[in-house]
């Protein structure tokens, strides 16, 4: 029962991924190619057939000593490899084609849902899918291509069936018999022995050697705040830890794999004899000439081959299972992670397009964490988000993912056009938190938020985003390609304070790695300036000072307010009181107070 659940589950997981491409708009495109696949495959069965019969006729020729019947058999092979070699070598690369276009469609497809209403961000904070990163990356193209050369496989193994099945039956029945029934005994030792027990080490080693990747990914991201603490031993232990997780699975693998090569090679090498051991009577006593038995060995082995898939293929077979698998937990999480009280309908794509999936309450799946199941069972609330011209907070109620913490009470206000907001309070009361939720990024509570157009608002963090690019690029970010000239560029680096960084790098389009080369404190001066240029109607900064002296803060937060930007501000320093109009103060426990700032 639990092999037929798991047969039934993994080809529902294929059916759902599979179908992405082959029902899109560019399924005749796909079909054409893959009728044309089809089509050389036929033509490959033919012609093998044809170089088994003329084998085994040079080697009756021989037998026999007929010079002429020889070479007559020796010109009719080159022929058939001058025609054949051709076909195999079409057949290859239009394998090869198709599944370019195939991972080309569906890495587009995925990415779109990836970065469709910040999915990327909710599966790093919140989800249960380990390293979406690979499965877009090698999961894909491992699904692409693992299927086409799989859909190739058991196309020519009927092909071969059919066209060999023929041959043999004529030259032995008996052997033809024996041949079936020594296939399907090795496809149910194959499936019983080694079946589930490889697709779930694959699936694990696939996972912990992302999560190696990704640690020696992470120590290269913080590789100068790890060497400020010193803590290269520390990290060194963590990554051997991660590496001897990738290491007794894959030992663990290996003996498996040991198991199965032992089983897989006896079983096939022992193909090489029986054709022989069965005909040779017949051969000894003259019945048959000594040609039938090169005949029988090709068009037994090309049967067993047919028969047997599973048995030579289970290793491909396990490790596709894998990656379906994984492709299909991604699918099923982001198809489900779209915030419900946002409109219902089809994301667009990259170029606007609308794709095939809806975008319901009603999907199945979902980003688990998102939204909890209360300790009742019940689902929880959450908030919903208005868009308006203004920035106001109605009745929020806003709680920490796990629903297990109030972070703020039954919070009201409204910023008018204009105006500015300072949040403040002790570390870990929920200031920045406050902003995930007027962004959209944190979704436990009740009560509205009303928000203008995303593209009328602008975040600043505590640590900017560095483009890899060049410094125009930086300036401009997210909207890198909008012509700005060259001067205007430069005065607002000017006017942040940023004149040397223009003078180091002598033209703005030099690309660096802009979060090496530059000072944390240079990379909040460099995002005021994108804050400048883009001139949003709102700007929301999380203690996008907290690197810079009294002074150069006090420089960027005049030049704010010579600006017409409503700004709300997350920040400690009490200087910040004279740049801002009120003051939300998080008390802790889902209290706070809300007050005018009394004119400096």
């Amino acid at each position: 029962m639990g092999n037929k659940l798991f047969n039934y589950r993994l080809l529902h997981q294929f059916w759902r991924v599979g179908k992405l491409y082959w029902l899109s708009q560019q399924r005749w495109k796909a079909v054409a190619l893959l009728l044309l696949l089809l089509c050389l495959s036929l033509l490959g069965t033919g012609l093998l057939i044809a170089v088994s019969i003329f084998l085994g006729e040079m080697e009756s020729s021989l037998a026999a000593a007929d010079k002429n019947r020889f070479y007559q058999a020796v010109i009719i092979f080159f022929g058939v490899l001058f025609i054949g070699v051709p076909i195999i070598s079409l057949k290859v690369y239009i394998q090869g084609k198709l599944n370019l276009f195939w991972r080309q469609w569906l890495t587009d497809y995925f990415l779109n849902k990836y970065f469709y209403q910040q999915n990327f961000y909710r599966l790093t904070a919140y989800s249960e899918i380990d390293n979406p990163d690979q499965r877009i990356a090698e999961d894909i193209q491992n699904f692409t291509q693992q299927c086409l050369y799989f859909a190739l496989v058991i196309s020519d193994s009927i092909l071969q069936l059919i066209g060999f099945s023929g041959l043999l039956w004529r030259i032995s029945q008996p052997l033809m018999m024996f041949l079936i029934i020594y296939a399907i005994a090795g496809t149910v030792v194959t499936t019983i022995a080694f079946g589930r027990i490889l697709v779930g080490i694959n699936l694990e080693q696939l996972k912990r050697e992302a999560d190696f990747r990704y640690g020696l990914i992470r120590i290269r991201d913080n590789a100068e705040a790890i060497a400020f603490y010193q803590g290269e031993v520390v990290e060194s232990q963590e990554l051997w830890q991660r590496f001897g997780r990738v290491f007794s699975n894959f030992t663990r693998l290996i003996r498996w794999q040991l198991g199965l090569d032992l089983f897989q090679n006896s079983y096939q090498y022992i193909t090489f004899l029986l054709p022989t051991l069965v005909l040779a009577p017949q051969i000894l006593s003259g019945e048959l000439e000594i040609g039938v038995s090169a005949q029988a060995g090709v068009a037994f082995r090309s049967i067993l081959i047919a028969l047997g898939l599973i048995v030579s293929q289970f290793e491909q077979l396990s490790a596709l299972a894998a990656a379906v698998t994984r492709l299909d937990e991604l699918q099923t999480v982001m198809h489900g992670a779209q915030n419900p009280t946002r409109p219902i309908g089809h994301p667009p794509d990259a170029l606007g397009r609308e794709l095939d999936f809806p975008v319901s309450p009603q999907n199945i799946g979902g980003l688990r964490g998102v939204i909890p199941k209360g300790r009742d069972g019940e689902g929880c609330t959450v908030l919903n988000w208005v868009e308006d011209a203004c920035l106001s907070f109605q009745n929020v109620t806003l709680q920490t993912p796990d629903y297990q913490t109030v972070l703020v009470q039954d919070l009201s206000f409204t910023l008018t056009v204009g105006e500015s907001l300072l949040i403040s309070g002790k570390s870990g009361v929920g200031k920045t938190s406050l902003l995930r939720a007027l962004a959209g990024l944190w979704e436990a509570g009740s009560g509205t938020i009303t928000h203008p157009e995303r593209s009328h608002l602008l975040f600043l963090p505590q640590r900017p985003y560095m483009v890899l690019g060049s410094l125009r690029q930086q300036l401009l970010y997210p909207h890198s390609d909008r012509v700005v000239a060259k001067d205007e560029l430069l005065q607002v680096l000017q006017q942040v304070n940023l004149t040397n960084l223009v003078e180091r790098t002598a033209v703005l389009d030099i690309v660096e790695d802009w979060g090496r080369v530059l000072s944390v404190g240079e990379q909040q001066r460099l995002a005021f300036a994108r804050l400048l240029l883009q001139s949003p109607q709102y700007a929301i900064l999380d203690e996008a000072t907290s690197a810079l002296d009294e002074n150069n803060q006090t420089l960027l937060y005049e030049l704010l307010q010579k600006t017409d930007i409503t700004y709300i501000s997350v920040g400690h320093r009490s200087s910040l009181r004279s740049f801002h109009r009120w003051m939300l103060e998080l008390q802790g426990g889902g209290s706070f107070m809300l007050s005018l700032i009394e004119d400096a």
